[in-house]
């Protein structure tokens, strides 16, 4: 036996399927500010993280890390991935980052 009409019979299987196949739906909860980030210094890391990171990422990250770790991190986050956070901002958002890691 050829393998050819075992694949036909796998693809025809596989269209045969298609029309009963429907869309999930998830409801995904809703991202509520954690209370590490509550206040004037989580605010500046809710507005400018956000965009690309849930809430409880950030405030999981590894404690103890320095300054220059979340400066360099910010960094990164501007130059590599393209993040929108304001150059203004950078000193406040490194403070409050050192403070919740």
């Amino acid at each position: 036996m050829s393998r050819r009409p075992v694949l036909l019979l796998l693809a025809s299987g596989l269209l045969a399927a298609a029309p009963t196949a429907r869309p999930r739906e998830y409801t995904l909860p809703a991202d509520s500010v954690p209370a590490a980030l509550a206040g004037p210094q989580g605010e500046v890391i809710v507005n400018n993280c956000m965009g690309c990171h849930s809430l409880d990422y950030i405030t999981s990250q590894p404690k103890g890390k320095g300054s220059q770790f979340w400066r360099d991190a910010v960094i990164k986050m501007i130059n590599v991935y393209g993040a929108p956070i304001d150059p203004a901002d950078l000193d406040a958002l490194t403070a409050a980052l050192q403070t919740q890691g």
